[in-house]
């Protein structure tokens, strides 16, 4: 998986749990989601994201290989 998708992935599974949480358990959980919504938006404003920062260092590459890309078979 690429950075952007393991990004995605958690933006939404974290959106998911706090509206979950928030029908089943307390409605407080949607500052959750909205702390999630006001990250893509800021993610998308400036470029900048602290998970996709953090995965980058751990090593997750930011592009799938491609089949066509010179040097892959």
């Amino acid at each position: 998986m690429t950075v952007d998708r393991i990004v995605h992935v958690f933006a939404g599974t974290f959106i998911l749990a706090s509206l979950a949480l928030a029908h089943f358990h307390n409605p407080n959980w949607l500052w959750l989601t909205a702390f999630v919504g006001a990250n893509l938006l800021q993610s998308g404003i400036t470029n900048w994201c602290l998970l996709a920062s953090i995965l980058r260092k751990l090593g997750v590459p930011d592009q799938a290989a491609s089949c066509c890309a010179p040097g892959v078979k």
